[in-house]
């Protein structure tokens, strides 16, 4: 007589958006192709949205920056300064703080009379995000900004009361640009003085992306339910939308469509893998299985009890499929380094399982070696490079393998403001020991002690990322922002709960605001 296996589960929430995103498919093709007619006409006259015009931007701010030394003396509108700064410092020009040391007084303290300047005071905020290590002005810039504003008293009408609301919940520097942006949009049309052709240009390219990411996301979505993991894996979330919102985020430039379906499909297995690894499978079928996935080889598939078989299939069908995309294009090379940051991250989760269930709680030092393979950053960057055409060389993938600063704070910032957010869910439901609670048995400290060393943790990884796209950097500005928005993807989903694994009303309004909506237009 066979014993049972005893395995650990979740009832997780199914899938929330049903067939929404496989109709009018048609609707938004005809509207795609609409819109990209207007967008060209307004754009033979008109230089406006961002990515469209990296260059103009590019020589623009050089222009800035040559000139900023001479401006740095004269200019003391806060507002000016802090603006110029913000730009000229996301852009990764290597520009000094000292400039806002003229906004304090004889006793070191910032002049109180800059609270009443609330335009500038946001804006000082908002480029105190940028700073990197040893930068203690701006460290308690920030913290005179947020007081200040947080006790700012406006009109709920007004729209800096708006942007100051926002801005407290998620700085710019934080957000997802395209989020932002659709923001942005409302708030600029708002003020008296826009420009009409620059706001319907502004609204028109962003409708076009919509247009084109339903179509991907319809394409991506077919695919999903071919594999039927809801009926076949029911075990697993089933987030292949919010895994599209994900990297939606990462980059939303019309010119990586191929990269974008790539990493989605990626991510989503990747999502049910972890779910195997730390909820369902027996760490007498993990070891297994991980070692299929270090084989890389279906002939392996026959040694895997038959929930994994269905996984290991479909993982080695993605990798497959993009390994045929880009062959087409002479890059097929890219795909190995794919798989092998698969392989790392598969035994990575098996070393976290074995802590499971040998019951042991590794010191902070031991957990923070391994998680940050586990968080699975490190692969995500990788996977991102994948499709997206000559700017990525095979220098760039040698250096991803390297643990580079950049890579490392991000996955940092991942895994200690997940394991923040999610701990005490982790731990009722049976899990390997988050960092919070590696802290507190190391250090003999309360939860609230561990989150606030924790979170002191996540705000140097920032500054080591700020740090790392300062001018000159180690690969182009166009790759980094890759590790960047992804990061900036945590901040969003995990800002105050773990907005993936439990879809709440603030991901259902940024999908809608990101894949759903288009912005209305008034012809």
């Amino acid at each position: 007589m066979s014993i049972p296996v005893i395995r650990r589960t979740v009832n997780f929430h199914p899938n929330i958006w049903g067939d929404r995103f496989i109709n009018n498919i048609s609707k938004d093709k005809f509207l795609f192709i609409y819109y990209n007619m207007i967008i060209n006409l307004l754009m033979q006259y008109f230089m406006v949205v961002a990515y469209n015009f990296e260059r103009e931007i590019e020589e623009a701010l050089e222009h800035i920056y040559a000139t900023y030394n001479d401006n740095n003396d004269v200019d003391d509108d806060l507002y000016n300064v802090s603006l110029r700064f913000r730009l000229l410092r996301q852009q990764g020009f290597k520009i000094s703080c000292d400039v806002f040391n003229k906004f304090k007084d004889e006793d070191g303290q910032f002049k109180e009379s800059m609270t009443s300047n609330v335009e500038g005071m946001l804006a000082f905020y908002e480029a105190t995000h940028l700073r990197v290590h040893g930068e203690d002005i701006l460290d308690d810039a920030l913290e005179f900004t947020t007081t200040h504003l947080k006790s700012t008293a406006y009109p709920t009408n007004n729209p800096l009361a708006a942007q100051i609301t926002c801005a407290l919940k998620q700085p710019l520097h934080k957000g997802i640009p395209r989020l932002k942006a659709r923001k942005y949009i409302a708030v600029y049309e708002q003020d008296d003085s826009h420009n009409k052709d620059l706001l319907k240009l502004s609204k028109l390219d962003f409708n076009l992306v919509l247009s084109l990411q339903k179509e991907e996301l319809s394409s991506i979505i077919r695919w999903w339910r071919d594999l039927d993991f809801a009926r076949k894996l029911p075990f697993a979330r089933d987030r292949v939308v919010e895994c599209y919102f994900w990297i939606m985020s990462v980059y939303f430039e019309p010119q990586y469509s191929l990269a974008r379906k790539i990493l989605t499909k990626v991510l989503t297995l990747t999502s049910v893998i972890d779910d195997i690894y730390d909820a369902y499978g027996t760490l007498e079928e993990l070891e297994p299985f991980t070692e299929a996935i270090k084989r890389w080889d279906i002939s392996s598939i026959d040694q895997l009890p038959d929930y994994m078989q269905i996984c290991y299939r479909a993982l080695l069908g993605v990798f497959e499929a993009a390994d045929e995309e880009l062959a087409k294009q002479g890059r097929s090379y890219r795909v190995t380094y794919a798989k092998d940051a698969m392989k790392l991250l598969a035994r990575a989760y098996f070393d976290e399982a074995k802590w499971f269930f040998q019951k042991h709680i590794p010191t902070m030092e031991e957990y923070m070696n391994l998680t940050l393979r586990t968080s699975a950053y490190p692969m995500l960057t990788i996977v991102s490079l994948l499709g997206m055409g000559d700017i990525v060389t095979k220098e760039a993938f040698d250096w991803s393998f390297t643990n580079p600063k950049i890579i490392i704070a991000s996955s940092i910032i991942g895994r200690l403001v997940d394991d923040i957010r999610t701990h005490k869910f982790e731990q009722e439901r049976g899990h390997v020991a988050t960092a919070v609670e590696c802290y507190m048995k190391q250090h003999g400290v309360s939860e609230q002690v561990a989150y606030d060393e924790l979170n002191k943790q996540v705000v140097d990884a920032w500054k080591d990322i700020n740090e790392e796209c300062i001018r000159p950097t180690a690969f182009p500005m166009s790759l980094l922002m890759r590790v960047l928005n992804l990061t900036r993807v945590i901040d969003v989903v995990y800002k105050e709960r773990d907005d993936y694994t439990f879809v709440g009303e603030e991901m259902k309004d940024d999908v809608a605001s990101d894949s759903i909506s288009p912005v209305p237009i008034l012809y």
